[in-house]
């Protein structure tokens, strides 16, 4: 079992990640077990080549994707410690030894690398970038009532019970919005550390689909709250079918009804007492679902304890 297992995700960045794996094997020279992972996911250049040439353990992971590396990661490296940084020389690694500290001496499952709160905004170049990490920040706290600081960044420490307790259940860049939402959902001790962020170099290019990924994104965070606080989303649509079906039904059916006595708008009359149908079974479905998500907390507690169970067993 590692002591700190240094977790790079790389993809094609032959022209940083010598740099950065020199930086982060000086940056942990005090720290005994640490070892260095990097995951190459399909580079069609020398990047595993000079990874392993500095000291860096090469693995692979053949689905395309930082969810799946991050997956195969997670499932196959054992550590106290896991700290994860990006490969493209953005994040500083001066950083590390802190946020392992809070892993290894306060029993935090999650540190989060805060670039928003720092130096992000001047340094990075693509306006949408900016206003879509803005967004989905303030979206994800208002509705998960979190203080995480930056949800999209790759820089993170990791504890063992977070590691081995985590569905990856995406494979692209959602995965750090997975994360945020996780650990904030099953109660997990998050810290945020600001860090000075850096643009990426000349030369470098970022494997981010402003567009694609951003809606990704999106959609994962709908997703997420619908699977974690279905009594919320279900209830909300019932209430919003509810009021369509009375008014329809109140302004096309009853009213006019009142006045001569006569039914003249039946299709609206069908269609309003539909939707009052589909308000009553979305009510209903929201509250066995909540049911089960209540039930699946009281077992993910009992996970967390097999996770410190082994978790000491691997330190023996």
């Amino acid at each position: 079992m590692d002591k700190l297992a240094v977790l790079i995700p790389a993809y094609n960045e032959e022209q940083t990640i010598e740099k950065v794996v020199k930086d982060v094997l000086s940056a942990t020279e005090n720290i005994s077990g640490t070892v260095v992972y990097v995951y190459d996911n399909n580079s069609k250049d020398k990047t595993s080549e000079l990874a392993l040439a500095v000291g860096a353990v090469v693995r692979h992971e053949y689905a395309q994707g930082k969810g799946a590396v991050i997956r195969r990661m997670f499932r196959e490296i054992d550590a106290e410690a896991y700290i994860m940084i990006d490969a493209d020389d953005t994040y500083p690694v001066e950083a590390i030894p802190e946020m392992y500290q809070k892993i290894v001496s306060r029993g935090v499952d999650m540190v989060v690398g805060d670039r928003l709160s720092s130096t992000y905004f001047e340094q990075n170049t693509r306006p949408f970038h900016n206003i879509g990490n803005s967004s989905v920040r303030g979206l994800i706290n208002f509705l998960f009532k979190t203080d995480i600081k930056d949800i999209l960044t790759g820089y993170r420490a990791f504890s063992f019970r977070f590691v081995k307790t985590f569905p990856v259940l995406s494979r692209g860049f959602e995965i750090e919005t997975e994360m945020s939402i996780h650990a904030t959902e099953k109660k997990m001790l998050v810290e945020n550390q600001v860090i000075e962020y850096r643009d990426r170099p000349e030369g470098s290019e970022s494997k981010l689909d402003t567009y694609g990924d951003g809606i990704r994104v999106m959609k994962a965070v709908v997703n997420l709250y619908r699977s974690y606080h279905p009594f919320a989303f279900y209830g909300l649509l019932a209430l919003i079918t509810f009021a369509i079906s009375m008014i329809m039904f109140i302004s096309r059916v009853w009213l006019p009804f009142s006045h001569t006595g006569i039914v003249a708008n039946m299709p609206t009359l069908v269609v309003s007492m539909i939707l009052l149908v589909i308000a009553v079974l979305a009510f209903f479905a929201g509250a066995i679902l909540n049911a089960i998500q209540v039930n699946e907390k009281r077992n993910f507690e009992l996970e967390l304890i097999k996770a410190d169970n082994r978790m000491h067993d691997l330190k023996k």
